[in-house]
């Protein structure tokens, strides 16, 4: 599928006032993506797991639009209050996607929505989020088709979804989404997020993901200023390249089972992340001495317990920490007892893998 296989052809139902709402999860990164081109593509492939908990609900309401400014009408709100600061996102948004859907131009919207997570939390709010609407718009769009397959539905979902939030495209399916083009996994590519669809050994079924709010405020960089900082970065090459080589690592490890090697690659992952914002120019630390503190921790318990527990983290201060289903009674024990004091007002969320989005 490309670009063009998005793009309608040909006249579609019009639909009459309604509304359409959509769950949808967020995701947790395990190759990250960091670095894109042109219109939300992707420097290099990344795969997540899908979370379960921590998601966003969206009711899309929309009407015929009587105005013929050419400007597309909405209304957004956030947990019942009025979110004007979400709306250049969102007026962005509908910009991409006309090409791809004709007939938003047509309707004005009310968008109601709200998370199960705190907003701007590192918890990927935008993920779910953007994910909720494309679903919700490709309801709609369901409804003026004749025939639409399932495939075709998921696909153009993700797409959509890209054109919001790049990591929204992971957040569709699960329990584990490829992002971007690699050359040993089958139907990837850098459009939209695709179920992967290789051996998964049953030490990952179920994988447990408790986060760790170690700063619940607005993200020190937003992730489009630090997704800009790798053009011309000094080591952006070879991260390319090492995010390529990781991701074929760890189709061995689901494989195989090797929950040892899978540990080394995640967390070497989300320090490299970090390592490229603190070596860029200009440079952030995003992590918070907090955030040091429960590696440490996490690092002391693992050595001690032998344990499978690791951690990762995303573009901001808040630690998620992974482990299987079948540790999740003693190190949730660890982490309330030990790792909670770290977090803002011993503020964490115990999640695991999700299957993807569900229709509400």
């Amino acid at each position: 599928m490309t670009e063009s296989d998005f793009i309608p052809s040909g006249d579609y139902q019009v639909l009459p006032a309604g509304s359409v709402s959509y769950q949808s999860p967020s995701n947790i990164a395990l190759v990250k993506y960091w670095g894109k081109y042109g219109e939300q593509l992707p420097q290099n492939p990344s795969i997540s797991f899908t979370l379960s908990n921590c998601h966003t609900t969206t009711t899309l309401s929309y009407k015929k639009n009587s105005n013929s400014s050419g400007e597309i009408p909405f209304e957004i709100y956030l947990d019942g209050e009025a979110a004007p600061d979400f709306k250049p996102k969102i007026a962005k948004f509908f910009e991409r996607i006309a090409i791809y859907m004709p007939f938003v131009k047509e309707y004005e919207y009310k968008i109601e929505t709200s998370n199960s997570f705190p907003h701007s939390s590192g918890i990927a709010s935008s993920a779910s989020g953007m994910s909720a609407l494309a679903l919700c718009l490709m309801e709609m769009e369901r409804g003026m088709e004749v025939a639409m397959t399932d495939t075709f539905f998921n696909e153009k979902a993700s797409f959509l979804a890209r054109l919001g939030s790049g990591s929204a495209c992971r957040s569709i399916e699960g329990p584990l989404v490829v992002w971007g083009k690699h050359a040993e996994i089958e139907g990837s590519t850098n459009f939209y997020g695709t179920s992967y669809e290789g051996e998964i050994h049953e030490k990952f079924h179920n994988y447990q993901d408790t986060i760790l709010l170690v700063d619940k405020g607005e993200k020190q960089v937003s992730s489009t200023v630090g997704h800009d900082l790798m053009h011309g970065h000094a080591f952006a090459k070879a991260r390319f390249t090492q995010a390529h080589e990781n991701l074929s690592s760890l189709m061995q490890v689901f494989k195989q089972g090797d929950v040892d090697q899978f540990i080394k690659i995640v967390e070497s992952e989300a320090l490299t992340l970090h390592a490229m914002m603190m070596t860029s120019h200009p440079y952030f630390i995003l992590m918070k001495p907090k955030t040091l503190e429960i590696i440490n921790e996490i690092w002391a318990y693992r050595n001690e317990t032998s344990s499978k527990i690791c951690f990762t983290l995303d573009a901001g201060a808040n630690v998620h920490v992974l482990y299987p289903e079948n540790e999740k009674e003693s190190v949730q024990k660890f982490i309330a007892s030990e790792l909670s004091k770290f977090c803002q007002n011993s503020h964490y969320i115990d999640d695991c893998v999700g299957n993807g989005a569900k229709k509400l």
